[in-house]
């Protein structure tokens, strides 16, 4: 733990024991800004020199996005915490190649985007903005989402927002996981974690009594009537594959779980088998065997 993630557990831990709702206050502050902005790469720069950039805004932060093609077929790619749109350049390249549109964000406090922070509300604001905008007249023709960017994809597709296919990747299916992650990483005690959830409840939700079954995969599962592709790595050392397994179970009957080995939480996003069966799959016709595929999860992939 970095010097000042000691000191962070040190203050929060204290400052619980005698002012909990401060503490609360505290943590979600943290919580909600990432810790760094990933770099854009040498080799994406070109790729993104050649989308059509745009602003809109959310919580008055100014968010650029991304898209290439036509605007036929839209495809939205989401990205995760602490990441970048341009991560999932590998996809934008193949579907382009396929004839696809592929729409992209950098959410509030990543990539080139304001703001120092930013919540699952406004990832899932814009993805609603960014259908109104690409796709209001015939939806998403898939939605291929990774890490945290999965569940709030999800989220988006209970409020508004429609897709005829969805991907996976890394994903987190319950918005309890990404708390305890938090909290544990920090050492953070059990009434830290409890404040924090107040906290979350008051300035998110205020007067939901429904929030945390919202933010599980088990929610409602059936109206994302979309057939579900997962890809999660075994070796995933950011979001156990037992969350993919979590979506597995509550999409059972229309969804594949790939398993692979040797990719971790962000190299899975540039293999090639990887961007290969996502694409086939957000091509191929809707009503295939091989679309919507039966219930039981793939064998492990190994990867290089």
């Amino acid at each position: 733990m970095s010097a000042k993630a000691s000191l962070l557990r040190t203050a929060l831990n204290a400052t619980s024991l005698v002012a909990p709702r401060l503490a609360g206050r505290a943590t979600f502050a943290v919580f909600t800004r990432p810790p760094g902005r990933a770099r854009l790469r040498p080799d994406e720069r070109g790729l993104l020199a050649e989308a059509r950039t745009s602003l809109l805004t959310v919580n008055g932060k100014e968010v650029v996005t991304y898209a290439w093609g036509d605007g036929a077929r839209p495809v939205l790619l989401v990205h995760g915490w602490q990441s970048r749109a341009s991560r999932l350049s590998a996809f934008v390249t193949a579907l382009r190649e396929r004839g696809y549109s592929p729409v992209a964000f950098d959410a509030p406090a990543h990539g080139e985007s304001d703001g120092a922070t930013t919540t699952i509300i406004e990832f899932r604001d814009i993805i609603r903005q960014l259908h109104e905008r690409h796709a209001a007249a015939t939806g998403f023709e898939a939605v291929v989402a990774h890490s945290l960017g999965v569940l709030a994809s999800l989220f988006a597709l209970q409020d508004g927002v429609s897709t005829r296919r969805f991907v996976g990747i890394g994903g987190v299916a319950d918005f309890d996981f990404v708390i305890d992650s938090f909290c544990a990483g920090l050492g953070l005690r059990e009434r830290i974690r409890g404040a924090l959830r107040g906290r979350i409840e008051n300035a998110l939700f205020p007067g939901d009594p429904g929030t945390w079954a919202r933010f599980s995969a088990a929610y409602r599962p059936h109206e994302l009537a979309a057939p579900v592709l997962l890809f999660h790595d075994e070796s995933d050392d950011m979001v156990p594959a037992a969350q993919s397994r979590l979506l597995e179970t509550a999409h059972r009957g229309r969804v594949r779980l790939v398993r692979t080995q040797g990719l971790g939480h962000r190299r899975i996003l540039a293999d090639p088998a990887v961007v290969t069966e996502t694409v086939g799959f957000v091509t191929a016709a809707v009503d295939t065997e091989t679309v919507t595929s039966r219930p039981g999860r793939s064998p492990v992939v190994p990867r290089s």
